[in-house]
């Protein structure tokens, strides 16, 4: 946790997260790290993420899927299809910075929190919308989830064996792209207005999210014209020569990133390597180079290999599970992972914001919040007077938990 008592690059900036699951959540998370207030407006009955939990990872009161998306962040819980839960958030959006959400297309404009309504109340509003697919087209009304982006993105063909099916990222990496996508157009904005004092609409899609940041494997095939020909050994990437995979070795795993092959056969002890040319038996020979580098790789241990490739200044490195990467030097060294209590999951241990700001610094000061906490500090800060907030919770409209 950071212990800074600097502000934040942020700091004094609002930001109203009216998103749900990962990608919304997930950006707006980032601006609290750098110090803005971000208030999570989500329904009486709680964000959808606190209700699905990935791995079964259920917590205590809090789920840890909704936890690792969620700190830094105040929830005011409120019914926003009720007249008077509406009426709260246009209130709260006359001195908001940014305003996100990632609603299905048209769900916003019936809610009546569409750019051109809040924009009217606030024109220097920075209004960020998300979606699957874009806010118009013949997509618009299709589900914007991560695997179903994955498919159509083109890369679950870049990398694997051409007899096996498409190859999943070990992540949800459209959900995470996206997300920085809203992030950066975010920051963008504010800078835009920071010298302008105009807000305007940011609008961000998983499916152009996923498909610019293959920039360079896109490229490859609509300027060169090469395909995306898998072969038959499990090569990790279709544009980038052979060797290029994890390995197994007497005792694991590691990784083996495109070698001088005369060079790295000299070493792995493979006869045929000697003669080849990198930048055209590399290709060629691909699943000749990957057999054979895997069975040399099986006759000594992954320390032993790494040092040896190390020593030739060949590109290698381990392949890790959850539990050697946190004890891995270079992330302790780093700070990666940040730690704090949270008065409901006790102490928690998540990835920090990996950025570093000399003078700004991010923080992580809020744990995820419980539904509704913060629902009377918000409004009070917006003006509600205590006996108003009592009726409104009295009436259903907003929810608060207290702790």
């Amino acid at each position: 946790m950071n212990q800074s008592n600097k502000a934040g690059v942020l700091s004094g900036y609002r930001v109203l997260d009216c998103s749900i699951a990962m990608a919304g959540p997930f950006a707006a998370q980032r601006l609290g790290d750098l110090g803005a207030d971000v208030v999570k407006v989500e329904p009486v009955t709680g964000e959808w993420q606190r209700h699905v939990s990935a791995g079964g990872a259920q917590g205590n009161a809090i789920n840890v899927s909704f936890l690792s998306l969620n700190r830094n962040k105040r929830s005011l819980a409120v019914d926003l299809k009720s007249p008077e839960g509406k009426a709260i958030l246009l209130q709260l959006v006359k001195d908001a910075d940014v305003f996100l959400q990632n609603y299905r297309p048209g769900v916003a404009k019936r809610l009546g929190v569409d750019y051109e309504t809040l924009s009217a109340i606030n024109p220097r509003l920075i209004y960020v919308s998300m979606s699957g697919y874009g806010e118009d087209g013949p997509y618009v009304n299709r589900p914007g989830q991560d695997l179903i982006l994955q498919g159509m993105s083109g890369a679950m063909r870049s990398a694997g064996r051409e007899s096996e099916p498409p190859m999943a990222a070990g992540q949800y990496l459209v959900d995470a792209v996206a997300a920085y996508n809203a992030f950066e157009g975010a920051l963008a904005a504010l800078l835009h207005r920071e010298r302008t004092g105009e807000g305007q609409l940011v609008q961000v899609n998983m499916l152009d999210a996923i498909a610019t940041i293959q920039m360079q494997e896109l490229s490859v095939f609509t300027v060169a014209g090469k395909p995306q020909q898998r072969s038959a050994e499990p090569h990790a990437h279709v544009y980038i020569r052979a060797p290029y995979g994890a390995f197994e070795t007497s005792d694991g795993h590691i990784i083996v990133a495109f070698p001088p092959l005369k060079a790295f056969g000299e070493i792995i002890g493979e006869p045929s390597f000697l003669t080849m040319d990198d930048e055209t038996d590399s290709w060629s020979q691909r699943d000749h180079i990957f057999a054979r580098t895997r069975e040399r790789l099986k006759t000594r241990s992954s320390a032993e290999w790494l040092e040896l490739l190390r020593a030739a200044d060949i590109w290698c490195g381990p392949v890790y599970g959850y539990a050697e990467l946190l004890d891995d030097p270079q992330i302790r060294h780093n700070g990666t992972f940040v730690e704090y209590d949270h008065p409901t999951e006790g102490r928690v241990k998540v990835p920090g914001f990996p950025i570093r700001f000399s003078k700004t610094p991010s923080r992580v000061d809020l744990p995820t919040p419980l539904v509704g906490q913060h629902t009377r500090e918000v409004l009070s800060e917006a003006g509600f007077a205590p006996e108003r907030v009592d009726e409104l919770l009295d009436a259903g409209v907003l929810r608060e938990t207290r702790i």
